[in-house]
């Protein structure tokens, strides 16, 4: 069984994560066949749209935490090809099918996509939160969410689809058996468009999306390494045996009072 299942049809290429057991956790060989499968679409000169699902429960959970614990390392591991979808240098329009579950890097790949159809009671979380050092700060950002739910997903507090439609970040919620005719569907209109129009609309589209300043972005690089780096690992060995977390906070507990801020002082 393959880890990913591949359809090509009609300038169309759907690309399944198909690890359903594991509610298709991005594991080394699920990264290693996701990136050859987005290289082909990239290159193709016969697929010019893609939808990207999942099988079974999940759409994704993100991390494989079983494989980061037996590695002793954490976080996404380098493939041994360059992921176009994740690096973001498609240049053709994904709409992504949400099938349950978006977690963690799960929720990433969703957030990736051009246009996003998911299932009546779905979930989704930002998970940063619970794995690392600084929560996900820039996904309501980016989103064009408010500020008071920005907070909330960067808090690692869970979404429904339903919700999630309502505040704008799904174009299309639907039932279990509609999911895939859904994204087709969009998929077929982007297909009608002029092919300059299309790719010259995406280009414009993406470039519009809010991104986080540079001043803020460095204000995170220092708080990603405020704390202790242990409970990286803690937070992950406590998930693979199902335990309560023992975080330790930081290394030195005089490092609670020294929490980086912008140089010009807090904002309201």
């Amino acid at each position: 069984m393959s880890v990913v299942e591949i359809e090509r049809n009609n300038g169309v290429m759907v690309i399944r994560m198909n690890r359903p057991d594991r509610m298709n956790a991005l594991g080394e060989e699920l990264r290693e066949a996701l990136a050859e499968a987005w290289c082909e679409f990239r290159d193709s000169k016969d697929l010019d749209v893609a939808i990207y699902t999942g099988t079974g429960r999940g759409f994704c959970v993100g991390e494989d935490m079983r494989e980061s614990v037996a590695r002793g390392t954490i976080g996404r591991q380098p493939t041994k090809r360059e992921n176009p979808y994740i690096e973001r240098t498609l240049d053709k329009p994904v709409i992504v099918a949400v099938n349950g579950f978006a977690m963690g890097g799960g929720f990433m790949l969703v957030e990736h996509a051009d246009l996003r159809v998911a299932v009546r009671g779905a979930v989704f979380e930002s998970s940063e939160a619970k794995r690392w050092l600084l929560g996900g700060y820039n996904h309501g950002h980016k989103g064009g969410l408010s500020h008071a739910v920005a907070t909330e997903m960067a808090f690692a507090y869970r979404f429904t689809a339903e919700r999630l439609y309502e505040l704008g970040f799904l174009n299309r919620l639907v039932d279990a058996d509609q999911l895939l005719p859904a994204a087709q569907e969009m998929a077929a209109h982007l297909l009608t468009l002029p092919p300059a129009s299309r790719i010259n609309t995406l280009t414009m589209m993406r470039a519009m999306r809010p991104q986080v300043s540079d001043e803020l972005e460095a204000l995170a690089a220092r708080l990603k390494d405020h704390g202790a780096k242990s409970d990286l690992t803690e937070s992950r060995k406590a998930f693979t045996e199902k335990r309560r977390p023992n975080f330790k906070g930081w290394d030195d507990p005089a490092d609670r009072f020294r929490t980086p801020k912008l140089k010009d002082g807090p904002r309201n």
